[in-house]
């Protein structure tokens, strides 16, 4: 679990970071609401210059009468279509019919001609912008100033029922060409309604001129839509490194801060192993010399009780001085043992001779409960320190006899783990060790045992630590302890 440095200043700092990211990463969210909003605005742009261009074109194409050819500005509109880019165009006339186009056929709805100049289809703009023809001069008639656009300009001079409206034609003779209305005593408004990026003065201004006609843009979103996209993902970049280094820096600011506590907490652990230090080896020093008087105290209890063979009762204290004497002195030799520094000399260490010079040694105690114990026959070898390993494994193996019962077994293995080092065990089929307690057993003082010293098996741990291994208690199955050293270093194999 990950422990974070807290107080005023790491929480300041913490707090800053992060507020540093979250601003970095809205500020890059409205910059790309704003990029977004410009790349739209560019094609409304582009698309009122291409008004303004096309009606300079078609007040240019007029001739006599305001004629346009319809081949000649439909050439004009073909030339700005770029597919992918520029879809299609389309001229309206004043009452919404469409005059002339170039590129795929635009679907002109009501909605779109009641809309503010902008819609979006799939992946299309549509822009409807106003196109200024021009209004009427001084010596024209508004009828003749409004483009009217023909298939054929020849046959429109030659027919002058042409120029006339639909609805002024000869019954049942078509108009050769649609026009556009004569403009009324009052201006009419334009069947579509006022673009967006039109003010109201500019659209009510250009209304009141002749021949007014609306232009359909269609532009393609393709390269707009992924260059928002392009946007998007360079400002998620940009949030992204923002956010990781921002963790990058709370991280080094944690280790900063628990760097500096770990030099605190090693100076006073420095100053605490010091005094500990010193304290162990005064301690040492003064059990070694409380050990001697108890010899004395010893001696003289024995030579009591050889002398009161006919005092039963002065025999018996003199027993029991001796027998305390004993368990004190063991307890003593246990508390030297534990406080000596433990210095490892590797050697390589034969696991079956160490064994078996064990059993011998506690052959006695075996035969007294008529124990029995087992170990593999095939050769091992450790690096270790001789005298150390042969102490731990001593403590272990005697705990296991003092455990188990008359004609129990004591079991040691030894296997090669799968990092290439040894693995031994110890295991028994006594009462075992209660789970609650297994970690606590290897603590100094702690023992299972009611005349126990609790020594030990804290001076097996100790040695082991000392070899860099770990040891361990389990249950053994399908009763008892089992104690299991891993991490030895293997020795190489003995030359014959």
């Amino acid at each position: 679990m990950i422990r974070w440095p807290h107080g005023k200043g790491s929480l300041g700092i913490y707090a800053l970071l992060i507020g540093s990211v979250v601003a970095l990463c809205f500020w890059q969210q409205a910059e790309h609401a704003r990029f977004e909003q410009a790349a739209t605005q560019s094609l409304v742009n582009r698309g009122r210059d291409i008004t303004s261009t096309l009606g300079v074109v078609v007040r240019s194409l007029r001739r006599f009468g305001g004629i346009v050819s319809k081949d000649r500005i439909e050439a004009a509109l073909q030339d700005l279509v770029r597919p992918g880019e520029l879809e299609s165009l389309a001229i309206l006339g004043a009452t919404g019919e469409t005059i002339a186009a170039a590129g795929p056929a635009i679907e002109i709805t009501p909605d779109m001609l009641r809309g503010r100049g902008s819609m979006t289809r799939d992946n299309t703009l549509l822009l409807l912008n106003l196109m200024d023809l021009g209004g009427a001069s001084e010596d024209q008639s508004a009828q003749s100033t409004a483009a009217i656009v023909v298939t054929d300009p020849r046959a429109f001079r030659q027919n002058p029922a042409a120029r006339r409206p639909a609805a002024e034609s000869a019954k049942g003779e078509p108009a050769v060409a649609p026009t556009t209305p004569p403009a009324p005593t009052t201006p009419a408004r334009a069947p579509f309604g006022r673009p967006s990026w039109m003010s109201r003065e500019d659209y009510d201004a250009i209304i009141q001129k002749q021949g007014v006609h609306s232009l359909v843009i269609a532009f393609s979103l393709d390269d707009t839509r992924r260059a928002v996209r392009n946007d998007a993902l360079m400002r998620a970049l940009v949030c992204s490194v923002g956010i990781i280094a921002t963790f990058l820096s709370v991280l080094g600011w944690r280790n900063v801060q628990r760097n500096a506590e770990l030099q605190i907490r090693l100076v006073k652990a420095g100053e605490m192993n010091t005094h500990l230090a010193e304290m162990n080896f005064a301690a040492a020093g003064l059990a070694h010399e409380t050990r001697n008087p108890l010899n004395l105290i010893r001696g003289f209890a024995q030579m009591i009780s050889h002398e009161a063979n006919s005092l039963p009762k002065l025999r018996d204290h003199a027993a029991a001085i001796i027998e305390e004497a004993d368990r004190v002195t063991v307890q003593l030799n246990e508390f030297i043992n534990y406080s000596k520094p433990r210095e490892v000399h590797r050697a390589p260490v034969d696991l079956f001779n160490l064994v078996a010079d064990l059993v011998r040694t506690l052959q006695p105690d075996l035969e007294e409960k008529q124990l029995q114990v087992t170990w593999p026959q095939e050769r091992a070898r450790v690096l270790a320190d001789s005298q150390l390993l042969r102490q731990a494994l001593f403590n272990l193996l005697l705990n296991a006899v003092q455990a188990v019962g008359p004609a129990g077994r004591v079991e040691v293995r030894w296997r090669r783990t799968a990092e290439g080092q040894m693995a031994l065990e110890v295991a028994d089929d006594g009462p075992g060790v209660p789970a609650a307690e297994r970690e606590n057993i290897f603590k100094p003082y702690v023992t299972m045992r009611a005349k126990g010293v609790g020594l030990g098996l804290a001076i097996v741990k100790q040695i082991i630590l000392a070899h860099r291994a770990e040891i361990i208690c389990t249950e053994n199955s399908p009763r008892g302890a089992r104690f299991v050293i891993s991490g030895l270093e293997t020795a190489p194999e003995a030359t014959p």
